[in-house]
């Protein structure tokens, strides 16, 4: 159920606590001394497992029976059966055990391992109408087979299971999880006759049964024995399983007269008097090949009938045991109980419980054969016990187990060993106190704090169930609110009051689920198990100390009892200072043991609270004055008790390596399953939650002890005990600190839920025994033992939990150098739970301080607090060769080896701090690390190197530079710059990369950026410009001159598309510009012969990867400004051939000038054909003759032809228009010839003609005179005959755009085509002239 309290655990929980293993490991212990220990007393632990609650399968028996008029209520009982090999390692019933209960006509079965988590281990039956009787379960095995046996007050039932050796191929079985014998129990007819029957009822019986018992022979028969109200014992037997037969009723009774004259007489004669042989309770056991039945009667004579014979074979008379009642006929008192037990040295043992009026008396009897079958009882022991109400018992062979509940119902559980306790003394059980009626609440406390209970049994997660308890609350306040305004101090109060309300609801479900139903005693390992109505609870052994400060006086009654010390005289002052110890326990009230621990959980000063709490319970220091005195040597006594809490070990646990490796295959699978399941966690988790709790208390109270010793002054060394008061202080802090860390709950971290196994822990201790402890705790036991020991001797439960117990509370003391606890933690990713776990050790505790600093930073940095982190590791720095868990951190990577070992650590935090990119951190460690590397280059040098990474992540790029130029190694500090380069061009900060230095770089950064400007595409990065912007800064003209030439040269190679045209004309452009700022002289540069090589290509393969010829030494080519010039009008050509017909790009990116040349005439493109020719002094020939071709084919092409001259006739553009003499002897000589006239007329088109040369005049007048510059007389010998001026200027004219457009413009297209007339009457005149030549 769920508890609302203020903090984890409570002071208050005094006396109930668990107890803890001694401060030695128990192979250490004096064998006399430990056996000693183990016997005193036990201690309760809750087995409620949290959050895997069983679902049990609901199964309904009906066999048609009525229910029986005013049937008596038969109380609720329990049970267990432990398996015959459940103490074996190498059995797979190793630790497996089933227990049930009984209530009404419904029986719950429940299979649990310690080793392994069962599936479908829980079912629960409901007999239908049929009340189960008092002893009514029994459970058996065979070699095959698990028989469950269940008795009712009208059937009897048979439920037949396979053995879980039968389940499995094989006895190791490494799974985590199992299948319980239950799994298929669904599948069974339980109404059949093989497995059920109805009792017949004799004519006239109206009684019921009150006890029964049942067992299975050799022969595979079940009994069923119930008590007969007329007093007779009635057998109901099945036959096996296996075979065909009815059921058999046999009737156990005396055949004396008067016994069958009673049967016959009427009820009216005989009264209403309940027979004296009517059977109590019955006990059966098996002997060779009988059944003997005992039946403790209702005239406490104890009866042994015989099954085979039928007949009753001794009766004895408890009474004559009990010594009060010698003589008599009976004794006052309700309920005897009988139980049996065998062993192979007592034999068959009986113990009888009878109550008197002020006490119970256990009798303990040995049966004893004589000749002739005759059997008598030799009394064994008889033991007292108080007047409590006893609810069941268990007999061993050698102890008697009881528990009781006393008038407030509380549980009281004691044990005694029968055959050699001559003073009668039960030894103790601590049970699990009752939760706190209150609770208090802090000031600065929010009242709805929740602390998980063992005892919740409520089929929801944690979580859920927090929402719906707080939704629930919360919504009651609301509805009982009449007022809407509330001051804070009003609803607080509100909220503590219903929260109040709520918490006692819980504890009424605690006490109902707390009550104790029976318990069962394992034969092979000696655990004991406290069955109660809610969940099962597990007793484990308390040891020393805590057997000391949590029994009561009676308990410990003389210096025997401290077996912590040889000295009797120190022990007499031990258990004198013990008792001073409960005086201050009990003046302790909640509210000052909440202020303690609260100034504890605040890292105050324990001394400080103890003076506190000391200065308000002044009325009981008379008390402990007068106790105090009589102790002799109070620091000897302190030291004791102090060593014997310390957990402090100097040997080093093993935490490596395989489990028991000096053992066989089958035993180490055997212990890596030992102690896995939930189950076993879960105790061993919460016995060390109760070893820290007790002895946070116990150090508490001697804490206080020690200051009221200091203030008395007495006969004490003040200096004595200043020392002890330091140890008991650390100890306070120490067991607070573990206490609050045995309540630490898993977080709800996604990292964790899907790493998570099938096991589910759900406290930071359960993880930690699951995933790392068990494993090093089981290997510490076995470890020093023979190879042959596990595999023959008994896994003894007490033995065993308590070593379990003790190296699991070793392996969590932060004092110890294992420091696998926060390791697991870590690995786990529970950071709220670790950064907790080192903020309660910091104050005092001084091992693994480095490792808890490191652990820190870790979880700061998963929390996003950088800055905290870093503090950390570097406060962790300075114990890196001093610390086990630093030296393995440091010791792991080869390449590191030869590094020191802080050298090592820094690299490891730098790694994380990269891995959680954290880049300013990094900068920050490496530069701490550098100083630490002193003169290791090597380390130095990758130190800087991550130092630039993070700048240049950064975009910290003069910080990178820095960084890049102070690394020592050439080779990193190259393989930095030229990731400097790439970076910087790529995110285009190429102001930064050109402004920089680059002092004893600079070849260095050329080469780079060449070597990636030539390999990577062209379009896509900017590596030539970069270059090209690189010696320009520097004023190196030349060199930038032969970068842009070359990436032009590239461009007309890589890239013919119109764009890379365009790029490589202004690469050519600019590469003149570079020249034309050099002096004439200089302005020149080598032709890159690289440049036009296959990127990529190797050097000695070819292309179809035959191996090349030998390389040619090439002839270094001298390019001057003409040159340049050349290549420039060239790409410009090519560029205005792509811009007029784009698809002839590609053609025209590796033409010469001549195939220019034609291309351009073709494409229309006759001034750029004219501009090349005169560029590279080639004959106009073609010119002409294209121009020629294109008019001859408009004369007498169609309309399309028209139409598409329109363009080339508007790609012919005059650039300037220039007025020279000889334009204006062009004008004059614009007269119509007598072809034109005669052209003219005969189309009619006078006046048109005339209108076109008067208006045409201005524009034509212009044209004329650009052509008369181009063709002056000096001009006219290139052309090789005589052209007349006027019909070349009016062909000028008619093709230039301006002639067009305004023909367009003003006229329509009948005059445009009068215009390609004269033109076709020119070029006649032309051919006639060359013709003629």
């Amino acid at each position: 159920m769920v508890a609302v309290e203020k903090r984890a655990c409570s002071f208050k929980c005094l006396n109930h606590l668990n107890a803890a293993t001694s401060r030695q490991s128990v192979p250490q212990l004096n064998a006399a001394k430990m056996a000693a220990l183990l016997e005193r007393s036990f201690i309760e632990i809750c087995g409620f497992e949290r959050e895997a609650l069983h679902r049990f399968r609901e199964i309904t028996v009906n066999l048609g029976v009525s229910a029986l008029p005013g049937g008596i209520k038969y109380p609720d009982c329990a049970g267990g059966f432990h398996y015959e090999e459940n103490g074996k390692l190498l059995s797979i019933t190793s630790n497996r055990f089933i227990h049930w209960s009984a209530s009404g006509d419904t029986v719950q079965l429940v299979e649990q391992s310690l080793d392994t988590n069962l599936l479908n281990s829980a079912v629960r039956l409901k007999l239908v109408h049929c009340s189960v009787l008092p002893g009514g379960v029994t459970i058996q095995e065979t070699l095959n087979n698990v028989f469950i046996l269940i008795v009712t007050n009208q059937s009897v039932h048979r439920l037949v299971l396979p053995h879980p050796s039968r389940m499995y191929r094989s006895e190791l079985v490494t799974e985590l999880q199992m299948q319980s014998v239950f799994t298929d129990v669904g599948k069974l007819s339980l109404q059949d006759p093989a497995h059920s029957a109805v009792i017949p009822t004799p004519a006239g019986q109206t009684g019921a049964p009150c006890a029964s018992t049942a067992w299975l022979n050799r022969q595979g028969e079940a009994h069923y024995a119930l008590t007969s109200p007329a007093g007779g014992i009635l057998v109901v037997t099945l036959p096996p399983c296996d075979t065909q037969g009815d059921m058999t009723v046999v009737e156990l009774k005396r055949s004396t007269v008067m016994q069958r004259l009673a049967g016959w007489m009427p009820t009216a004669i005989r009264g209403e008097q309940v027979p004296g042989e009517l059977a109590l309770c019955l006990a059966v056991r098996e002997l060779e090949d009988d059944s003997f039945l005992f039946a403790l009667c209702q005239d406490h004579k104890l009866r042994m009938w015989s099954l085979k014979e039928q007949s009753c074979l001794m009766e004895t008379d408890m009474l004559e045991y009990i010594p009060a009642c010698k003589g008599g006929r009976r004794a006052a008192g309700p309920g005897p109980r009988l139980r049996t037990s065998f062993s192979s040295t007592t034999g068959l043992c009986l113990a009888v419980y009878l109550a008197a009026p002020q006490s119970g008396q256990f009798t303990v009897l040995q049966l004893v054969a004589t000749d002739n079958n005759r059997y008598s009882m030799d009394h064994v022991s008889s033991l007292f016990s108080t007047q409590e109400t006893l609810v069941d018992f268990a007999l061993t062979s050698t102890d008697i187990w009881g528990v009781w509940v006393d008038e407030s119902n509380n549980t009281i559980v004691k044990y005694i060993d029968y055959e050699h306790n001559t003073a009668g003394q039960w030894n103790k059980v601590f049970v699990q106190p009752p939760p706190e009626e209150e609770v208090q609440i802090g000031a600065d406390q929010d009242p709805r704090i929740y602390r998980r209970g063992s005892e919740r049994s409520v089929d929801l997660s944690w979580e859920a169930l927090k929402r719906e308890v707080t939704l629930a609350v919360e919504n009651e306040l609301q509805s009982s609110v009449t007022e809407f305004e509330f001051c804070q101090e009003e609803y607080r109060q509100l909220q503590v009051e219903f929260w109040s309300k709520f918490y006692a609801c819980c504890l009424q479900y605690q006490e109902a689920l707390a009550l104790p139903l029976g318990l069962t005693v394992s034969p092979h390992t000696s655990m004991v198990c406290l069955l109660k109505k809610g969940f099962v609870s597990y007793l484990l052994p308390c040891f020393a100390v805590d057997h000391l400060y949590l029994s009561c006086d009676e308990y410990v009654f003389s210096e025997e009892e401290t077996a912590i010390t040889d000295d009797p005289e120190v022990g007499r002052d031990v258990l004198q200072l013990v008792q001073c110890l409960r005086l201050v326990s009990d003046s302790v009230s909640g509210d000052m043991a909440y202020e303690m621990e609260k100034a504890l959980d605040q890292l105050q000063s324990p001394e400080r609270a103890a003076e506190l709490v000391l200065e308000n319970i002044d009325n009981v220091i008379e008390d402990i004055q007068d106790k105090l005195q009589d102790v002799r040597n109070p620091v000897a006594a302190m030291m004791v008790l102090l060593r014997e809490m310390d957990l402090e070990s100097d040997a080093e646990l093993a935490t490596e390596g395989t489990l028991a490796p000096g053992q066989s295959l089958p035993v180490r699978l055997g212990l890596s399953q030992l102690y896995s399941g939930s189950v076993a966690v879960m105790v061993a988790c919460q016995a060390v939650c109760q070893m820290a709790m007790t002895r946070a208390l116990f150090c508490r109270d001697l804490l206080i002890l020690q200051k009221l010793y200091l203030r008395l002054g007495d006969n004490v060394s003040s200096t004595c005990i200043f020392d002890t008061l330091n140890i008991g202080c650390r100890g306070v802090d120490v067991d607070a600190n573990l206490q609050h860390l045995s309540v630490l709950e898993l977080s709800d971290t996604p990292t964790l839920s899907s790493n998570r196994s099938v096991l589910s822990p759900q406290t930071v201790v359960g993880l930690f025994y699951q995933t790392v402890a068990r494993k090093t705790i089981i290997s510490q036991i076995y470890g020093q033992q023979q190879s042959a020991a596990p595999t023959t001797a008994l896994l003894h439960w007490p033995h065993m939990v308590s070593n379990v117990v003790h190296l699991l509370a070793q392996l969590l003391w932060p004092s110890n150098p294992s420091f696998l606890f926060p390791e697991c933690l870590m690995a786990n990713c529970q950071y709220t739970q670790l950064q907790e776990y080192v903020r309660l050790i910091g104050p005092w505790c001084q091992t693994n301080v480095g490792s808890c600093r490191f652990m820190l930073g870790q979880c700061y940095l998963a929390n996003g607090e950088g800055q905290k982190a870093l503090a950390c590791f570097q406060e962790a720095a300075s114990e890196v060769e001093k610390e086990e868990f630093l030296v393995r951190l440091t010791g792991t990577d080869e390449e590191e080896a030869a590094t020191s070992p802080r050298l090592q650590y820094y690299n490891k935090v730098l790694r994380l701090l990269e891995d959680v990119g954290l880049p300013e951190l990094v900068i920050h460690m490496a530069t701490l690390a550098i100083t630490e590397a002193g003169t290791d280059v090597r380390s130095e040098a990758a130190l800087r190197t991550r130092i630039f990474k993070h700048h240049l992540d950064l975009s910290h790029n003069s910080q990178a530079y820095e960084a890049l130029t102070q690394n020592p190694d050439s080779s990193r500090r190259l393989d930095c710059l030229r990731q400097l380069v790439v970076v910087l061009c790529e995110r285009s900060q190429l102001q930064d990369l050109v402004q920089f230095s680059y002092v004893g770089l600079h070849d260095e950064v050329v080469s780079i950026i060449e070597s990636r400007a030539r390999a990577v595409d062209l379009l896509a990065h900017n590596y030539y410009e970069l270059l090209y912007a690189f010696h320009i800064h520097r004023h190196n003209y030349r060199k930038a001159g032969t970068v842009m030439f070359e990436y032009g040269m590239r461009l007309g190679r890589e890239v013919r598309t119109q764009r890379g045209l365009q790029k490589q004309v202004n690469c050519y452009l600019a590469a003149l510009n570079c020249l034309r700022l050099i002096r004439p002289k200089y302005a020149w540069i080598v032709q890159p012969s690289g440049a036009c090589e296959r990127p990529g290509a190797s050097p000695k393969r070819t292309y179809d990867g035959e191996f090349a010829a030998e390389p040619v030494k090439r002839q270094v080519d001298i390019l001057e400004l003409k040159d340049l010039e050349k290549e420039y009008n060239l790409a410009r050509s090519r560029l205005t051939l792509a811009k007029h017909h784009p698809t002839s790009a590609g053609i025209a990116g590796s033409a010469s000038a001549v195939e220019m040349v034609a291309l351009l005439v073709q494409a229309g493109l006759f001034d750029s054909a004219l501009s090349l020719c005169q560029t590279f002094k080639l004959s106009l020939t073609p010119i002409f003759e294209g121009l020629a071709f294109k008019c001859i084919k408009l004369q007498y092409g169609g309309e399309d032809s028209q139409n598409e001259a329109w363009g080339w006739l508007a790609a012919n553009q005059l650039s300037t228009i220039i007025n020279t003499k000889e334009s204006r002897l062009a004008c004059s000589s614009l007269q119509p010839t007598h072809a034109d006239s005669l052209w003219v007329g005969s189309n009619s088109l006078a006046p048109i003609t005339s209108t076109l040369l008067k208006n045409c005049e201005e524009i034509i007048v212009f044209f004329f005179a650009d052509i008369a510059q181009f063709f002056y007389p000096s001009n006219v010998g290139k052309f090789g005959f005589y052209i007349p001026w006027g019909e070349i200027l009016c062909y000028r004219a008619a093709v230039h755009d301006r002639a067009l457009a305004f023909a367009q413009k003003s006229y329509s297209k009948f005059v445009c085509l009068l215009i390609f007339e004269y033109i076709r009457i020119f070029i006649k005149n032309i051919l006639t002239i060359k013709c003629l030549q």
